[in-house]
């Protein structure tokens, strides 16, 4: 068994299942914008993956940045948010689409959306490639774009992290029960 490797995990989505995923989130997202340019702002470090993914399947105009807030702190469970990096200035002149690796519970998507809008975001897009499937935390429509559904177990690979490792798999694996 590989280092650091959590003993059972199982993989529940392939490589070529998430990549076909991305390409229809990139679509959907393309007419969203309608070809004008945009700013991509990955949630570090989780929502690193998918924001070069969606970029790089994007063909519009795009500035990429990135924003750091997180609630895991390299756990399996959240606490509160902890800004590591919070912008204060973005560009006003284009929509702004956030991405991150998982919509869990939402709070921590739900804090750094709540800033940019108080910088005067002229349009905001949240978009994920989990959305974790249960009814805790926030409602599962509060993002407003995801490219695929997980169930109610631990996830890895594509951003996310088992404690801090694994986030470069191009495919999902999740703990067992």
């Amino acid at each position: 068994m590989l280092k650091h490797w959590p003993e059972g995990a199982q993989r529940i989505i392939d490589a070529r299942t998430v990549a076909q995923a991305l390409d229809r989130q990139a679509e959907r997202l393309e007419r969203r914008m309608g070809g004008e340019p945009a700013l991509v702002l990955a949630v570090m470090t989780g929502g690193m993956y998918p924001a070069v993914e969606l970029s790089r399947r994007l063909k519009l105009p795009l500035r990429l940045d990135y924003v750091h807030a997180t609630r895991y702190r390299g756990g399996t469970s959240g606490g509160e948010v902890d800004w590591v990096r919070k912008l204060d200035r973005l560009p006003m002149d284009r929509p702004v689409v956030l991405v991150d690796d998982i919509f869990d519970e939402g709070y921590t998507l739900e804090a750094i959306a709540t800033h940019l809008l108080h910088l005067g975001v002229p349009e905001l897009i949240t978009a994920v490639l989990c959305r974790k499937m249960h009814d805790r935390g926030l409602p599962r429509d509060s993002v407003s774009d995801w490219a695929l559904e997980v169930p109610d177990r631990y996830v890895f690979g594509c951003g996310m992290d088992y404690h801090g490792y694994w986030r470069q798999l191009d495919e999902i694996w999740a703990l067992t029960d």
